[in-house]
């Protein structure tokens, strides 16, 4: 067991002792421990107290959050869920149509059969070092499988189809063809949004190869029942001619694979934003991709990916987070993903007024991860290395901007309403139109400062007055 684990976890295990009972760590705490993971979060089940004893003893270590307690569930601290065993009786439709009951009379056989897969339905005593694996879950992690523990009873909870594909990808696991079955059998229509959300967040962003998930939404029937925007990539040639398999939903796996790569040094909120502009970026390709002069060709899928993006977006309930817009960020970068290769082709023309307008619409640090990302997605593993495309474009791009320190927001305008009043010009409509006038020769260049753009301002309203 890990050398980090709390020590609030073994003066509750051994309080539970002197009571007469056992505590045992179970879940994700123990399979990531058994996997050389430091576990985030633990999982403390309580065997032989009563509720009542349970909740007494857990209020002589501090507060308590009660986070279950018609099923005996309570948070103690920011990471530790204590609960006795229980079992779930399922009463109808939806994912969270269950009758939960604890009971500390449970076996543990009992107890852990109700868990999704056996890699989650091992426990350990934490005391004694002790692992307890009714289901060979250990010789699951070593065969590096997904299994489910009861064929009976798996299907009762639709978000484990979901969990099969986020746990496939971030452990790089299979699944065993049974729980395949079990999976594809399944209706995930009864799923709420956050639910969807919470297992796609983590397939995107706690996987070192995301595609390895995706490509299990597909092959679980997730893709036919909840996300028509990436069934419909499946078929649609990519524009560079790679391979019979080499269809822009493989294209957009890759993408998503090396947009991963580029994301560990920006806050939360924007490696949300780059995974999800990189899964979208071709939402547009299946309704504008022709064949033609012998070519494909998929002219103006960035904004015919803007509608698609923005019913996926909703579908998983996206919009902001810790203040961040995300939603509208992951539109503008799927709208404008194509610009910087844009702009190095005619980089010997391009204007930095130009970046400075394209930074009020997206971030552009952003949109380089997401462009080199889309790049580099192209190099699919069938492609000869002579042939395999660079990041050239995306690298020149981001040195542009950030040269003129556009990378992560347009330039504040110099001129402000409020300085138009102060020289005299009048409430009213044209105070707005002035400052954008001025604003506009601010991003071209031609108003350096703050001097220079009351000026600018000065002879539009003297010009006026001459009229």
């Amino acid at each position: 067991m890990t050398p980090h684990m709390p020590e609030k976890i073994l003066r509750l295990a051994r309080a539970v002792k002197r009571t007469g009972g056992r505590a045992l760590l179970v879940g994700g705490c123990v399979r990531d421990s058994l996997m050389n993971i430091e576990p985030k979060d633990w999982d403390l089940e309580v065997y032989g107290i009563e509720p009542a004893a349970l909740r007494e003893l857990l209020e002589t270590f501090g507060t308590i959050n009660i986070v279950g307690e018609a099923f005996t569930v309570y948070k103690v601290g920011h990471n530790l869920d204590v609960s006795l065993p229980r079992r779930e009786r399922k009463t109808g439709r939806g994912h969270r149509a269950f009758i939960v009951e604890g009971d500390p009379l449970m076996t543990i056989e009992e107890a852990t059969r109700r868990r999704d897969f056996t890699i989650n339905a091992i426990l350990q005593d934490p005391l004694s070092g002790e692992v307890i694996d009714p289901f060979d879950g250990r010789g699951d992690i070593k065969r590096r499988i997904l299994r489910a523990v009861s064929t009976e009873t798996f299907a009762e909870d639709s978000l484990r189809v979901l969990r099969a594909a986020q746990f496939a990808a971030r452990f790089e696991f299979s699944i065993e063809p049974e729980t395949v079955a079990l999976c594809c059998a399944i209706d995930l229509t009864d799923l709420p949004r956050e639910r969807i959300w919470g297992e796609m967040e983590k397939l995107l962003l706690r996987a070192r190869q995301p595609s390895i998930g995706l490509k299990w939404l597909y092959d679980l029937r997730v893709v036919d029942q909840l996300f028509p925007e990436m069934k419909a990539l499946v078929g649609v040639p990519q524009q560079y001619e790679w391979h019979p398999e080499g269809d822009v939903d493989v294209h957009t796996l890759l993408t998503v694979d090396r947009a991963r790569e580029q994301i560990n040094d920006v806050p939360y909120p924007k490696q949300v934003t780059v995974m999800l502009a990189a899964l979208c970026h071709d939402f547009g390709k299946p309704a504008t991709t022709e064949f033609i002069e012998g070519k494909t060709r998929s002219r103006g899928h960035e904004e015919a990916g803007v509608a698609p993006t923005e019913s996926f977006l909703e579908r998983l309930n996206i919009h902001t987070l810790d203040g961040y817009d995300v939603r509208a960020q992951v539109i503008a970068l799927v709208r404008d993903h194509l610009k910087p290769g844009e702009f190095y082709r005619l980089r010997e023309e391009i204007s930095d007024g130009a970046f400075r307008r394209l930074a009020r619409r997206c971030e552009l640090d952003l949109l380089y991860r997401v462009a080199k990302a889309d790049s580099l997605g192209r190099n699919a593993p069938w492609v000869p290395r002579e042939r395999w495309f660079t990041a050239d474009a995306q690298d020149w791009f981001i040195r542009r901007a950030r040269e003129l320190e556009v990378e992560q927001k347009p330039p504040a305008p110099f001129l402000m309403g409020r300085h138009l009043l102060e020289i005299g010009l009048k409430p009213g409509p044209r105070v707005g139109e002035i400052t954008r006038l001025v604003y506009e020769m601010q991003l071209d260049g031609r108003v350096r400062n703050l001097g220079e753009a009351k000026e600018a301002a000065r002879k539009m309203i003297e010009d006026e007055e001459k009229e």
